[in-house]
């Protein structure tokens, strides 16, 4: 095989890689709403330990309950921006697939803004549940998708980070 073949296969297989973690991301956190919504009615809560409760919490806005109160327009204007998301990270995939951490952060971000795309179209809310509390206060409640987008963001900074020590710039 030709040297530039060589060097495409190996690019698709780290995309196919890096879509598979997004793919992993979304069905793990599909999976749990699908538990969530089968098991609790809205507003219902499990006490699991003194910091943390399952609960069932429907997130018509953004992070933090953002626009939440809106008129409706909120679910197709995150819909929208989750959509072009998507679009905008397997291009960046396919383009960064050999950088490792960007690529790590880009899939955990794709998989989350996928997971939670899915129940605005579904449910016309994103299904919310790990509810972490101390002292009386409560953190918004989240899922699985809003923590992979965490933890994706949280990689995009280390990873700039890193660049421009690197480069000194």
């Amino acid at each position: 095989m030709a040297k530039g073949k060589t060097a495409l296969v190996t690019a698709n297989n780290s995309m196919l890689q890096w879509l598979g973690l997004a793919f992993i991301i979304l069905l793990a956190d599909q999976f749990t709403k699908v538990l969530i919504v089968g098991f609790y009615q809205h507003g219902d809560s499990t006490y699991v330990s003194s910091f943390f409760n399952v609960v069932r919490v429907h997130n018509s806005g953004a992070a933090f309950s953002f626009l939440a109160d809106a008129s409706g327009w909120q679910r197709w204007f995150f819909t929208a921006i989750g959509v072009i998301a998507a679009i905008a990270i397997v291009w960046m995939l396919k383009s960064h697939a050999g950088q490792k951490l960007f690529s790590f952060a880009l899939a955990c971000i794709l998989g989350g803004a996928i997971g939670n795309v899915i129940d605005r179209v579904l449910y016309g809310y994103v299904v919310d549940f790990l509810d972490f509390h101390w002292r009386g206060m409560h953190f918004p409640a989240f899922n699985i998708a809003d923590s992979a987008i965490t933890i994706g963001a949280a990689c995009l900074i280390l990873d700039e980070l890193i660049r421009v020590r690197r480069t000194g710039k």
